[in-house]
C-alpha cells in the first residue's frame, strides 16, 4: 500500500492508499480542504468536527445531485434507446413493404413487355 500525507484545514493527514492512486487521493483531499475553507471562511471558527461534518453533508449534496442527473439521463437514454429501436423496426417494415411494391410493379412491368412482345410477333391483317 502507497502512503500519502493530505492537508485539510492547515492539518496534515496520513494516508493509505493502493498503489498509483496517490495523485487521485491528493486530488480529492484538496478538493475537500476547499470545501472546509469555504466554510470556514462562511462560519469562522466554528470546530474543526463540525467544518468536518458540514463539509462532508456539502459533498454528499452534491453527490445527490449528479446521483439524480445521472438517473435522469439514463432514463432519457433508455428512452431515446427505445425509439431508436421502434424507429428501426418500422423503417425495416416500410423497406420491406417498398421491396414488395417494387418486385409488384416489376412483376407487371415484364407482362406488359411480354403481352407487347407477343403482338409484335403477329403479322398485321
Amino acid at each position: 500500500m502507497a502512503q500519502v500525507t493530505v492537508t485539510i484545514d492547515g492539518k496534515a493527514y496520513r494516508m493509505a492508499c493502493e498503489e498509483g492512486q496517490e495523485d487521485h487521493l491528493s486530488d480529492l483531499a484538496a478538493r475537500f480542504d476547499q470545501y472546509v475553507a469555504h466554510l470556514k471562511g462562511q462560519f469562522g471558527e466554528i470546530g474543526d468536527l463540525r467544518l468536518t461534518v458540514m463539509a462532508g453533508i456539502m459533498v454528499m449534496d452534491e453527490l445527490s445531485e449528479v446521483n439524480r442527473r445521472l438517473k435522469s439521463l439514463e432514463t432519457e437514454m433508455n428512452n431515446l434507446t427505445s425509439g431508436r429501436d421502434v424507429a428501426l423496426s418500422e423503417q425495416a417494415k416500410s423497406e420491406e413493404a417498398l421491396a414488395s411494391a417494387l418486385s409488384e410493379v416489376t412483376a407487371q412491368i415484364h407482362n406488359i413487355a411480354a403481352k407487347l412482345n407477343g403482338r409484335a410477333g403477329i403479322p398485321a391483317n
